[in-house]
């Protein structure tokens, strides 16, 4: 009877935060859809052959509009540097497309507050201006011959199919005009099924985890952890250990962020709140999909720099944001159990899973099966393309 008590009470706490947040999840995709299926690939390609500071700008930009999914953002980014993108831009656009998205900083506000929004959309470019000093310094050139060679060679890692398709609304014209034709719904529909069928188990598996740390790790355990008796060794701490907390827990994407509250809550500092969330892209699977696409010296590179960078932007934030006071003095992150109750988060719960609703059906009538079936293909395997059915 306790091990069904305790798991119930995991299951509770999961479920409400499941409640919580599942407006804005689905608020958060259906934007970033619209703005994925308003951004053609070709032109990210064709603009992102160097490194300099206003290619990675666009770089950066172009990976906000892009996926949320770790796993897709990994394999569009060595699609990107096999199609003639440098290596440190396509690793530019890899950072942004699963740190700087329109769903990862809604959720972020809404479960832990709008303070680390902004620190995520602050420490996200910090982190890849740091990423591109420490390559223009370190990466050397016989290193990169190897990755790309490796890359060259097309073996498959994860969620290859997904990361091939352009769903973008085909025809000509402007943008406005093109967001008002009848193919746009289609392919907003198309992304947004898409990006949730690439998410959602890491999704379920942050939940889950974060229930369980919530109802089953003791407030002590995580003050001795973060070293929460000592204020300031333990900001100096915090971005040093979040990273490592992040890799060992194997969830990205978005399902970190759960977690995130409850380590925020466990007294981990700001900027460690940070360096954990940016991690997200070396966790132990993703870093076996680096050595599969660029051998393993560059996996051990691409390892030991975003580590480096993700805690010193940690850093940079935690200063930052102390200097501006914008750091929470409490530590109140949406973690505890809640019955669900007729107020503002049901409503629009309710209105946005209607919205859900008419994107999926649209999904499935205009040949979304097939897409399904084809997310998990080999690179290059004739995805790039798909038709938008207007009826």
């Amino acid at each position: 009877m306790r091990l069904l008590h305790a798991l119930g009470h995991a299951l509770a706490i999961s479920g409400s935060m499941t409640w919580e947040i599942l407006w804005a999840l689905i608020l958060g995709f259906a934007l970033s859809a619209v703005v994925q299926a308003a951004v053609r690939r070709s032109t990210i390609i064709r603009r992102l052959g160097d490194d300099r500071p206003k290619t990675l700008a666009l770089a950066t930009g172009f990976g906000a509009a892009s996926s949320s999914c770790s796993y897709a953002a990994v394999a569009l980014a060595r699609s990107l540097f096999c199609k003639g993108a440098s290596f440190t831009t396509a690793m530019a656009f890899e950072i942004a497309s699963t740190n700087l998205v329109i769903e990862l900083g809604i959720i972020l506000a809404l479960l832990i507050g709008w303070q680390f929004t902004l620190a995520e959309f602050v420490g996200g470019p910090l982190m890849i201006i740091l990423l591109a000093l420490v390559f223009r310094l370190f990466l050397r050139q016989r290193l990169l011959d190897a990755a790309r060679a490796q890359a060259d060679r097309g073996l498959a890692g994860s969620m290859e199919g997904h990361a091939a398709m352009d769903m973008t609304i085909p025809g000509e014209g402007s943008l406005l005009h093109r967001l008002r034709s009848r193919q746009a719904f289609t392919a907003v529909s198309h992304v947004f099924v898409m990006e949730w069928a690439a998410v959602i188990r890491d999704i379920v598996i942050g939940l889950l985890i974060a229930g369980a740390i919530a109802a089953w790790v003791p407030d002590t355990f995580w003050g001795h952890l973060f070293l929460t008796g000592h204020p300031l060794v333990s900001k100096i701490w915090g971005p040093l250990i979040g990273p490592v907390v992040s890799l060992l827990s194997f969830v990205c994407s978005i399902g970190n962020v759960p977690l995130a509250a409850v380590l925020w809550n466990g007294g981990i500092s700001f900027g460690g709140v940070v360096a954990f969330i940016f991690a997200d892209l070396i966790i132990v699977p993703i870093l076996v999909i680096y050595r599969k696409y660029y051998g393993a010296r560059m996996m051990l590179f691409i390892l030991a720099t975003f580590y480096v960078t993700m805690v010193a932007a940690g850093y940079l934030v935690e200063v930052l944001f102390g200097g501006l006071g914008l750091i929470p003095a409490g530590r109140h992150a949406t973690v505890a159990e809640a019955s669900v109750q007729w107020n503002y988060t049901t409503v629009l719960n309710i209105i946005f899973l209607i919205l859900a609703a008419a994107l999926c059906y649209r999904f499935v009538r205009t040949g979304g099966i097939g897409m399904l079936r084809m997310m998990g293909g080999a690179p290059d395997t004739g995805t790039d393309q798909h038709p938008h059915s207007g009826r």
